[in-house]
């Protein structure tokens, strides 16, 4: 009996001794694959610096905590506080994550200063067979203001949600790519610059011919990929209401092989019009819009082919390739 339980306790310290050196072995990896993306250009791929970053959690959870982050894309910098991303060990394909504001964002070409903030937040991205299932952003008490000349406000919401869902009768396992609908609302929305206050707007999109794993996002440029394997942009749905005046969109997009979109979105609105006037000059705003009818409310059809922008039939604006 004595020696029996030698036995089970020299097992239970190997178990013990090899799960402690895979969790470092884990961490240490995880480690080192963020600090990769410093060295990034900011150019063909975004810099992500942590001023701190720690991984901790052990033994049964993955936490990585990033402070002080910075992330290059180009000529824009977004400064983020603090960025926490935690997994249980045992189910390391559902990852929970939070973000503390406020976040400043930066144009080094246009001059741009920018800043987000937020009351409470959280994120959650869910994987099969790494393939995105599910990815949500939720945040409450958000505010955007713009920073260039003291502290602006662009825009506000009480509450403000966003998720991404895999669309698995899309999936063609075979050529390797998924389909994404997309879906995002704001509640109690105002911005002081078109007079909106407390508005509620929702989005839907549905993209196709992406590729199924995400370990190859990136791998090629993007773009020209899902050209390549006839991607294409559904907007089921824009809508927008403030009591006073309401706007309804939807279309498809796609990219031609020159990079050019091609495609075509509808737009019903009622009070649209009258509420950008200021800000958007005859003849754009009804080349846009369009004509109202007898009802007052304004529909048009926006075309993009070759390279350009038409109201209905008549061009309106050249646009720049996308690749």
């Amino acid at each position: 009996m004595k020696k029996r339980i030698i036995i089970l306790g020299g097992v239970v310290l190997l178990v013990v001794l090899g799960w402690t050196g895979a969790w470092f072995f884990i961490a240490g990896q995880l480690r080192q694959q963020i600090e990769l993306q410093a060295l990034a250009d900011g150019e063909t791929g975004p810099q992500l610096v942590c001023g701190d970053l720690a991984v901790g959690g052990f033994p049964f959870r993955f936490d990585v905590e990033c402070t002080s982050a910075s992330l290059v894309s180009g000529d824009v910098l977004v400064e983020i506080p603090y960025m926490r991303a935690s997994a249980m060990a045992y189910r390391p394909t559902h990852l929970l994550g939070s973000v503390t504001g406020p976040v400043a964002i930066s144009d080094a070409f246009t001059g741009a200063r920018q800043q987000v903030n937020w009351a409470e937040s959280e994120a959650s991205l869910r994987l099969e067979d790494w393939r995105i299932a599910r990815l949500s952003i939720v945040a409450d008490g958000v505010t955007w203001t713009d920073q260039l000349f003291g502290d602006t406000q662009i825009a506000q919401a009480d509450h403000i949600e966003a998720h991404l869902l895999d669309m698995p009768e899309m999936h063609d396992p075979e050529a390797g790519r998924a389909a994404l609908a997309g879906y995002l609302r704001a509640e109690a929305l105002s911005a002081p610059g078109i007079d909106l206050t407390g508005a509620n707007a929702e989005i839907e999109l549905e993209v196709t011919a992406l590729p199924d794993d995400i370990r190859n996002w990136g791998a090629v440029p993007v773009l020209p990929d899902w050209q390549q394997a006839g991607g294409k942009l559904r907007v089921v749905g824009i809508r927008a209401s403030d009591g006073s005046a309401d706007l309804n969109a939807s279309g498809e997009l796609a990219l031609d092989a020159q990079g050019y979109p091609t495609g075509s979105v509808s737009i019903d609105s009622l009070g649209v019009a009258e509420r950008i006037g200021p800000y958007l000059d005859e003849p754009w705003r009804t080349l846009v819009l369009g004509v109202p009818g007898e009802n007052g409310r304004h529909n048009n059809q926006l075309n993009f082919a070759g390279g350009a922008l038409s109201s209905g039939l008549v061009p309106i604006a050249a646009l720049a390739p996308l690749f």
